[in-house]
């Protein structure tokens, strides 16, 4: 399908989606060559089978990290110049790749809402090309103006720019010191910023938006009344990103307060009328429709593509991904559709999945604009794997001791862990969560009767399911003092002491002036660095019961501990139900019984984590027989309930997953969460607001200086509903609650180039310095 010779230019392209049944029956006559005139232009085709080619300027393409931008002009392609990157003509179509160091490849097909249809086939054609130029690697979206996928946006962090008109109407990329120019731009957005060219008029602003009023040699950056100071820091990237490349530099820059315009703005503008109120921002992130997914196989056996169901609702199992289909995971309330290349299907349901999924949406009615992302098997994207609730990655190594994964970064890199350089390697302690060693202060409170009652530090490190406790953890970071409260909560726990812990931790945070990190932490879901408070000695989690003098509650015959050590090789033996199905070949597992107690080995199982067995059995009570997996003796499986069927794949090293950050304001009247799009820095950390850092292991809620009372209080919830959420499954992940100017490394490790004195001066005064 893709073996065309384009006559007029003498380079290769097939002209568009009308083609492939035409093309597919010339695939039968070999060594024929066949003029084609295609119906909708003059365009002439030349098409030759057998022969697979690429247009010229794919030659260079993928050959270094970073962006290559092309936009379909007369049914070819032409770059895009660097400086003009991130400025996009509505009447336009655009192909985009993306490249990372590792390498992969993300290509996109940008479709302005006013370009032809015969544009848009086009560039389907040529990001097709691309993707077999590039082996099939790439994962492919669908971008439509206004509706960008998260991937997308993240390149032009200064902005995304539309302009109006496009090749047709004569309008060009090109780089000039012309200063000849009149223009308005809209700038709407607080973590995806969209700068779009409207009528030159003052019908045209709000009291709620920044807008840029470009008059060649003279920039004004207006400040609607009503706009807050995160807009106009970004409104200000996007001002001097327009002098610095549309203009070389040559342009000066002011800011224009609404009421206090200079007399060039109102000359060009002519008198001010009243200008309306601001409308709120349609920018939504609502975790319940991204919770609902529905699984489809796409299959040709019939002769023409067909889907039929998988699976009605997520999460799925990766299982259900067989390598000789394409599938299609429908997430359309949510308006992304994404198409999976098994790596064994045929080779026409892999060319033909970018028209499957096309047609797909057409088919349920979705609209024109629903984002679709197709990917190979190996180059799954974040969002895709968050539907699956097992999803296991291979590490993607490009040499010794690096790890990259595929997805929206595809840059983070894992890190050993090394107990003596914690001080000194953020990155290293925010991927393996740890502040420090553990060294520090440890006290620990049992929540009773609706207050802390002191915990016997003769048994720190043992934790009931029917307790809360509070963990305050003291330690010192330079030549300061700080502080973690754990709040530890039992699956097994009453709601009043649920609501206790909450108080009471509150209240411990308020006696020791705001300052301490808060980490919530369900049972079972422990972070390596609570593990590691115990001196040595695992953490023990007893499945139910309690600590209380009196009040413990009687404990099974029968009770099975399961024992894993983390990347940190802090332990933890967590008591579980005594069948075999629990068992897991990776670890250690202690079983006592009336019959005897027993330490079982996996065959993947450390030294470390027998060790810890040894503590276990100690407090258990009895002499331990060692048995390794594959030589039970009956007796062990009869106390278990018989043989089951358990885990007995060793793991797969797991992935770095890229962090993702998110805004939670209320700006627009409710509160919403917004993600920050591509590599997020210090500087996206909106004061205003209280923003939501997901590392996977755990999520951050870290609240701003300047957020207000709804949003502090109502971002707890935020991050309970985002986890709850999670199309994956998952529950019970860490919620760690910080504030500004206290934020520990495990928090400052995921930002390249933390400053820890960059609030000690006005972002605005910094960036209006740069003006």
């Amino acid at each position: 399908m893709n073996n065309a010779f384009y006559i007029k230019n003498i380079f290769f392209c097939i002209y568009a989606y009308e083609l492939f049944n035409v093309l597919n029956i010339l695939c039968l006559q070999t060594c024929i060559c066949v003029l084609y005139s295609c119906t909708l232009s003059s365009t002439l085709f030349l098409y030759v089978p057998g022969i697979m080619v690429f247009h010229k300027e794919f030659q260079n393409a993928g050959k270094e990290p970073g962006l290559q931008i092309w936009r379909i002009e007369k049914m070819d392609l032409k770059p895009v110049p660097k400086q003009l990157q991130g400025n996009f003509f509505t009447g336009d179509a655009y192909v985009v790749l993306y490249t990372t160091s590792a390498p992969s490849y993300n290509v996109h097909m940008w479709l302005g809402n006013e370009c032809s249809q015969d544009e848009g086939g086009a560039a389907a054609i040529f990001a097709m090309q691309l993707d077999d130029h590039l082996g099939g690697a790439p994962v492919q979206y669908r971008e439509v103006q206004n509706n960008e996928s998260v991937t997308f946006l993240g390149y032009f962090k200064t902005g995304i720019k539309y302009k109006q008109g496009g090749v047709a109407s004569g309008f060009q990329h090109v780089v000039t010191n012309d200063m000849n120019v009149k223009r308005l731009l809209h700038i709407k957005g607080r973590r995806a910023i969209r700068a779009t060219e409207v009528n030159m008029s003052w019908a045209s602003f709000n009291r709620g938006d920044c807008f840029i009023v470009d008059l060649g040699k003279d920039i004004y950056q207006w400040c609607g009344s009503e706009c807050n100071r995160f807009e106009r820091l970004k409104a200000s990237e996007v001002a001097i990103g327009i002098r610095d490349n549309e203009r070389n530099g040559r342009a000066s820059l002011e800011m224009v307060e609404d009421g206090a315009e200079p007399q060039a703005v109102l000359a060009a503008l002519g008198p001010k009328p009243n200008i309306p109120a601001g409308s709120p921002d349609d920018e939504t992130t609502d975790r319940s429709n991204q919770k609902k997914g529905t699984l489809y196989m796409v299959s040709d056996a019939a002769g023409s593509m067909k889907t039929s169901l998988v699976a009605q609702s997520s999460p799925f199992k990766q299982e259900m991904l067989t390598p000789t289909e394409c599938y299609i995971l429908d997430n359309g309330v949510d308006s992304k559709i994404f198409l999976w290349k098994g790596p064994n299907a045929n080779t026409e349901e892999r060319k033909a999945a970018m028209k499957v999924a096309e047609q797909f949406i057409k088919d349920k009615n979705y609209p024109k604009n629903t984002q679709i992302q197709v990917m190979p098997a190996g180059g799954e994207t974040t969002l895709f794997k968050q539907f699956f609730s097992n999803w296991k990655d291979k590490d993607q190594t490009t040499g010794p001791g690096q790890a990259y994964s595929i997805g929206r970064i595809a840059k983070v890199s894992q890190v050993p862990f090394d107990a003596s350089s914690l001080h000194s390697n953020k990155t290293m302690a925010a991927q393996h969560g740890m502040v420090d060693d553990g060294s520090g202060k440890v006290q620990i409170w049992r929540v009773e009767g609706g207050d802390k009652v002191p915990v016997d530090p003769s048994s720190y490190g043992q934790f009931y399911g029917g307790d809360c406790y509070l963990i305050l953890y003291t330690y010192r970071q330079g030549s300061r003092e700080q502080h973690i409260i754990y709040t530890w909560q039992g699956l097994k726990c009453t709601q009043d002491e649920l609501a206790a812990s909450a108080f009471l931790t509150v209240k411990l945070d308020d006696s020791m002036g705001g300052s301490p990190v808060q980490v919530r932490v369900t049972q079972g879901q422990e972070p390596a660095h609570l593990m590691s408070l115990f001196k040595g000695k695992p953490m023990i989690i007893h499945i139910g019961g309690t600590s209380r003098k009196g009040g413990q509650s009687q404990t099974g015959s029968t009770r099975l501990f399961h024992i894993r050590q983390s990347s940190t090789c802090a332990t933890r033996a967590v008591e579980v139900e005594p069948t075999a199905s629990q068992l897991n070949t990776n670890d250690v597992f202690v079983l006592k019984s009336p019959g005897g107690l027993f330490k079982w080995k996996g065959v993947a199982a450390s030294e470390e984590e027998m060790a810890a067995a040894k503590y276990a059995c100690s407090f258990l009570g009895g002499s331990a027989t060692e048995i390794s997996e594959g030589k039970e003796p009956a007796g062990f499986w009869s106390a278990l309930g018989g043989k089951k069927d358990y885990q007995t794949s060793k793991s797969l090293q797991k992935t770095v997953k890229p962090p993702r950050l998110f805004g939670c304001s209320n700006k627009t009247g409710r509160l919403i969460a917004e993600e920050v799009p591509g590599d997020f820095t210090q500087s996206d950390l909106a004061t205003d607001d209280v923003m939501l850092l997901d590392t996977w292991e755990q999520v951050f809620v870290w609240i701003g200086n300047d957020a207000n009372e709804v949003e502090r209080n109502g971002a707890d919830k935020i991050a309970k509903d985002y986890v709850d959420s999670d199309p994956s499954g998952r529950r019970g992940t860490p919620v760690i609650t910080i504030k500004q100017g206290f934020e520990p490394p495990t928090f400052t490790g995921w930002f390249q180039a933390w400053d820890a004195k960059m609030w000690d001066t006005d972002p605005l005064d910094r960036i209006r310095a740069r003006f």
